[in-house]
């Protein structure tokens, strides 16, 4: 009798899970559910489509027939109501069940909405899905001032789309630096001035009380918790997620904003998985619970999921180094491993344009931001990978160019 996996959620997390899980078992029923309306995309490259500098056709990855040539089940604009673990059992908005013997969640995260009055104007975007990347590409077209919310990764996606629309941005940040949990006021310094560079004004030590709008309901300005007032009748909102658990209730799986998994993909319930950045799994390198919402990261995630949740199938352990980067600018820019986490820190400006960073925990690496120059990301997470213990050796860490072998070779630190 074939073995039935259900899977809910079709981004990379999920996709990857069913791939994996149709190699390893031929035989086996596969169903992807999914609330969104369009099979798999390329969700780093949807950034790229709002700024005018693609087409759509290249950020599909998976058509329909994708799925059929594969025979899986793929169910579009599905909504998953409830899970129960005793029935085996998930139910949909539309009273539909569909009956498991293993079940992968799947389903990521929704924008985080700003709570203070008229966030749900019209005109102000959140940036998640592709229709949202459509959404802000055709309102960016048609407009002259923005407003950008949120210090963070999905934010500085938000001012280089209003930069390449030729749109004046300005960006409201609650601290006095970009991404402050990973960068020091050197590295942010880097970023701000780029911003700059593109049309878009970094103000710090600012965030919106709450916005104006005009007699039709459309945002045309912000105003900050001190009075100041930011024209724009654009505002792109990006202050993370909230994760998609909300139909697990009632269903005994862990959940800790996110849904808590081992190093196996596995939840507290038996013959139930979770995938992607709604996992709080256990980091093998951290020896500690972690997220991460990277593309390769999910990615690895759902196929490791996948494998395991085949019968009989020998585990497969989650362990990765994850990466994120970053190409708006005339430079290139990569955060790797867990760059807001560690004890120790170490960093080095090399130019304008070329900043590093690195951080540690219990004397290993665990971390980094690399602007400029990546040139060395390989031997870092080959440090991170390995569990070395090389926070005594700061200043060859910090070197243009790692000698790992003077690193093997336990060489002293240098003073600088």
């Amino acid at each position: 009798m074939s073995t039935s996996h259900v899977i809910i959620g079709d981004g990379i997390a999920g996709s990857s899970a069913a791939e994996s899980i149709r190699e390893a078992d031929p035989d086996a029923d596969v169903t992807v559910i999914t609330d969104e309306g369009e099979a798999l995309y390329n969700r780093i490259l949807i950034k790229e489509f709002a700024k005018g500098k693609l087409p759509e056709a290249p950020i599909s990855i998976h058509e329909p027939e994708w799925y059929e040539e594969r025979d899986i089940d793929l169910e579009l604009n599905t909504h998953v109501t409830e899970v129960d673990t005793d029935a085996h059992e998930i139910h949909t908005h539309e009273g539909d069940s569909y009956e498991y013997d293993k079940l992968l969640v799947a389903t990521g995260g929704t924008p985080a909405q700003l709570p203070v009055d008229n966030a749900d104007a019209d005109g102000i975007h959140h940036f998640w899905t592709f229709q949202d990347a459509r959404n802000i590409r055709e309102h960016a077209e048609e407009t002259d001032d923005a407003i950008i919310v949120g210090a963070g990764l999905l934010g500085i996606d938000l001012a280089a789309i209003c930069g390449a629309q030729g749109i004046d941005g300005t960006f409201l940040m609650r601290g006095n630096r970009w991404w402050r949990y990973a960068l020091s006021l050197d590295g942010a310094e880097i970023i701000h001035d780029a911003m700059r560079d593109v049309g878009v004004e970094p103000v710090f030590e600012s965030g919106v009380d709450h916005f104006e709008v005009d007699d039709d309901g459309h945002v045309e300005a912000a105003v900050d918790p001190d009075g100041n007032r930011y024209d724009g009748d654009f505002a792109g909102v990006a202050i993370g997620l909230d994760f998609n658990t909300e139909f697990l209730a009632g269903s005994e799986i862990e959940t800790d904003d996110g849904i808590v998994v081992d190093e196996y993909m596995q939840t507290n319930v038996e013959d139930v998985y979770a995938a992607g950045d709604i996992t709080q799994f256990y980091d093998t390198i951290l020896d500690e619970r972690a997220q991460n919402g990277a593309w390769g990261s999910a990615k690895e995630q759902g196929s490791v999921a996948g494998a395991n949740m085949v019968a009989d199938a020998e585990e497969e352990e989650f362990r990765w180094v994850s990466t994120y980067s970053i190409t708006h600018f005339d430079f290139p820019f990569l955060s790797f491993g867990h760059p807001t986490l560690g004890d120790e820190d170490c960093e080095r400006k090399y130019s304008d344009t070329e900043w590093r960073r690195l951080t540690f925990k219990d004397g290993k690496l665990i971390g980094g931001v690399l602007i400029g120059d990546l040139s060395q990301q390989s031997k870092f997470k080959k440090l991170i990978r390995e569990e070395r213990e090389v926070a005594d050796k700061k200043e060859l860490l910090l070197e243009e160019d790692v000698d790992i072998e003077r690193l093997e070779e336990g060489a002293p630190a240098q003073a600088e």
